[in-house]
């Protein structure tokens, strides 16, 4: 990632708190760049929409919430409606970075999460987004074994300060609300890891050695 004033990055995740969780760290230590912060689910909930927006003005960042159905059978998406509505929440669609989930999600299972990825990459390769550079979250929980936690191998691990954790553990506790013994609070990561790509065709190749070999 660049050191550029100006760098442009986009986050794009399925629920409000996510773009916290696995890569707020790196978002309050760059507030030099110009963040766009979405979130694809729960525009109508009473409770998450108005934090998620508390969020964003903590971060210093630009965003949006979209309402797509989260409802606990977590029935499929349309990848046209997933595509659709982060096209209708960007304030453009030219970013240097993009983040987002990976196809695999952060622990196990949470469709959205998959699905947002998968979204996300069409549109990079269609040439609907552009990007120099699309950071996925690298994280799991050997299938609930344990917390999620980042992956050793992924291609980029950032050690998190203390006083930047402290601010990070403050939104997840203090503005969503989420309480010091949760699931949440105990997984505020103190290092963020993302799978980088550099390009569409370089995902592809990653994203088919990885089916293949599971």
């Amino acid at each position: 990632m660049g050191k550029d004033d100006s760098l442009r990055a986009a986050v794009i995740v399925a629920h409000p708190d996510d773009e916290t969780l696995w890569a707020g760290g790196t978002i309050l230590m760059h507030p030099e760049w110009q963040w766009s912060v979405i979130a694809l689910c729960r525009g109508s909930d009473p409770d998450r929409a108005p934090k998620f927006k508390r969020v964003l003005q903590n971060f210093g960042a630009r965003g949006a919430i979209g309402d797509l159905d989260d409802g606990p059978e977590q029935l499929p998406l349309l990848d046209s409606d997933v595509r659709q509505t982060i096209l209708s929440l960007l304030p453009e669609t030219h970013f240097d970075l993009i983040m987002t989930h990976s196809p695999y999600g952060e622990y196990t299972r949470h469709r959205r999460h998959e699905e947002t990825a998968l979204a996300v990459a069409a549109l990079w390769e269609k040439g609907d987004l552009s990007a120099a550079e699309l950071l996925m979250f690298a994280y799991e929980d050997g299938g609930k074994r344990y917390l999620p936690r980042p992956i050793k191998t992924a291609h980029q691990m950032i050690k998190i300060p203390q006083n930047i954790w402290q601010q990070k553990y403050f939104i997840v506790t203090e503005l969503y609300g989420f309480a010091p013994g949760g699931f949440e609070a105990k997984i505020v990561q103190r290092e963020e890891a993302f799978w980088r790509f550099r390009s569409a065709a370089e995902f592809r190749t990653w994203l088919n050695k990885e089916r293949s070999e599971s």
